[in-house]
């Protein structure tokens, strides 16, 4: 923590108090009694009103997009097959919607304006009508414009019909997020004119000489200039930092100290839902052992951990048993440490546990620039397995093809692929907006988060993560799909294949029921969780029969990654980087699953 940043810290800790008793009942922040969690709805009908409303974040006045005027917005509790009906008004004066984040619900009531439906105007109503056809933990938040970065989300839990194979005695929603000040529109302005513009935590002259003395000069200033060609830093893990975001437990900064109770002995069911814009947080609880229990909302093989990275719009569940009637903190630092959101388990309100400094920003390795298996040793060039730079003309070898997913070339397949049909392979277009290739690609799912390589505890990856139950489509996949996470950082430009969706690309095509296998190839220097609605990845790992299920996925830099997909669901859905600035600039899609027509072919 810097100067500023503790100055700021205390500053607030001792003016919250003050300004609580000036103000009105509605903009009070909630730090005298943080224990309490967010207000929840139930039962089978719900009016939500969309609107701006005054809050108090750390101490300072700003206004949120809430629902019912809460930030963040309610807990809807719902029951599996339930058939529910949510009515939603819209009191902003421009467009709004809600997206179900992780529900199955028919395509016309998923929320996503201009592509499952046109959007709630200012003053009108719509109503979203379903069965709940799962249970576990989601979340809701708009899919209009930039809202979500202003409070426009919230937790959701569904109860199972049947027995709930997780034993615990109590449970607290923790909804992790980002909050600015400013105006989301102008943060994005910031990003277009200089995408480095948050990062204040660049490699110093002094990092230079410590370099020179543990790798000699000649590697120093050769990583120097390949991070230079690269234009990247190689601290450029998120756009915006803890700089410009304060970094909220339920919408409470750190110094508002958000408790979640327990008696000692009892097993905690925490529900941990990251909601933030733009930040991935690394989630641990000093002294106090992690058990997965939950991953997006299904269930998996209970595993125990110390630590593990939560990508925008992922949920966990863990379940913790304090045995001593004392305070623990649950830190979520931001991945590139500018940050930290903080909560507290206790036995009773008022008591902190002790906050771990933040630790050392990590950097980025010639592994994340596709440089894998000691590429760069002995002077090798980029060309030798590394991120090659591709010029605005294009990319050797490009087509330009429609985006079909029909069109493409045939290669032979091997392992758990065997029998199908080929790889349809979406060809780069040439343009500005592919700025570099990962020219050797690795499997990443075994490693752990970005930045927790080095970490002396224990701590998840995605290859540990293994479904509850048989995973309910054993079938290998009859087709292949290879599509690549592209991008220009100088421009500030994000894609899929090197085009963004403004250019009016045309969908990725699914036909009912057929199992799809998605390889997704990063191409650029920082991770992506990829969201797709609708339907779930099965994520492609050792296990036969149970594959982790999950509906967001975090694509490390130069990974490929490889998820099955079964198409039973006809319409079209969303795909996209969840982080919202990405989304906005271009990295979205849309997958149209379709009714097998006369003379169709897998």
């Amino acid at each position: 923590m810097n100067r500023r940043k503790l100055l700021k810290t205390g500053l607030t800790m001792a003016g919250v108090a003050g300004l609580h008793a000036l103000l009105p009942p509605w903009a009070r922040t909630a730090t005298p009694a943080a224990h309490r969690g967010i207000a929840a709805l139930s039962g089978l009908e719900f009016d939500l009103e969309i609107a701006h409303t005054d809050a108090i974040i750390d101490g300072k006045r700003g206004k949120a997009v809430t629902i019912n005027g809460q930030f963040p917005a309610p807990l809807l509790r719902w029951k599996e097959g339930d058939d529910i009906v949510l009515r939603v008004t819209n009191r902003l004066q421009e467009d709004s919607s809600i997206h179900w984040h992780g529900i199955l619900v028919p395509f016309p009531m998923d929320g996503v304006p201009g592509v499952s439906f046109p959007g709630i105007p200012p003053g009108e109503t719509f109503s979203y009508r379903f069965r709940v056809p799962q249970n576990g933990t989601y979340w809701y938040h708009s899919h209009s414009g930039l809202q979500e970065q202003l409070g426009h989300y919230g937790p959701i839990v569904i109860a199972p019909k049947g027995a709930d194979p997780v034993q615990y005695d109590r449970e607290h929603i923790v909804v992790l997020s980002d909050w600015t000040f400013d105006s989301p529109h102008r943060i994005f302005s910031k990003l277009k004119k200089m995408s480095d513009n948050f990062n204040f935590q660049k490699r110093t002259t002094g990092e230079f000489f410590r370099d020179v003395a543990e790798d000699g000069l000649g590697k120093t200033i050769e990583n120097r200039l390949l991070w230079g060609g690269m234009r990247m830093s190689p601290t450029d893990f998120l756009d915006v930092t803890g700089a410009e975001y304060t970094y909220l437990v339920n919408g409470h900064a750190p110094a508002e100290n958000w408790t979640a109770l327990f008696e000692p002995g009892q097993r905690v069911r925490l529900r941990i839902i990251n909601a933030s814009a733009m930040t991935l947080f690394d989630v641990r609880i000093p002294g106090l052992p992690m058990t997965v229990v939950q991953s997006d909302g299904l269930n998996v093989r209970p595993l125990e951990t110390d630590e593990f990275q939560i990508g925008v719009a992922e949920t966990y569940d863990v379940i913790v048993q304090p045995e001593r009637p004392e305070a623990f903190t649950l830190m979520c630092e931001a991945i590139d440490r500018s940050g930290y959101a903080r909560a507290t388990l206790a036995p009773r309100a008022g008591m902190a546990g002790a906050v771990p400094p933040l630790r050392e920003r990590p950097l980025l390795t010639m592994k994340d620039m596709g440089m894998a298996h000691g590429a760069m040793e002995g002077g090798k060039g980029q060309k030798d397995g590394g991120m090659e730079m591709s010029h605005e003309s294009g990319m050797d070898g490009a087509s330009s093809q429609p985006k079909d997913a029909h069109a493409g070339h045939s290669m032979p397949q091997s392992g758990d692929g065997a029998g199908m049909t080929g790889m349809q392979m979406h060809p780069h277009r040439k343009g500005p907006g592919v700025q570099n290739l990962a020219m050797n690609p690795t499997k990443r799912i075994d490693e752990p988060g970005v930045g927790l390589e080095n970490v002396l505890h224990r701590t998840l990856t995605y290859a540990q993560l293994e479904a509850l139950e048989p995973n309910p489509d054993p079938r290998p996949p009859g087709r292949e799909l290879e599509l690549h996470l592209t991008s220009n950082m100088e421009r500030y430009m994000w894609s899929f294949d090197g085009q963004k969706f403004s250019d009016i690309v045309a969908p990725i095509v699914f036909y009912k029921d057929e199992r799809v296998r998605l390889t997704m190839v990063n191409d650029t220097m920082m991770p992506h969780p990829i969201h797709l609605h609708g339907m779930f990845f099965d994520l492609v790992n050792e296990s036969a029969s149970h594959k982790v299920r999950k509906h967001t996925i975090i694509v490390r830099p130069a990974e490929k990654v490889s998820v099955d997909i079964t198409a039973d669901a006809v319409g079209d859905w969303a795909f996209h980087c969840h982080l919202l600035y990405h989304m906005h600039a271009g990295m979205f899609q849309v997958v149209s699953v379709r009714e097998h027509e006369h003379g169709d072919s897998q």
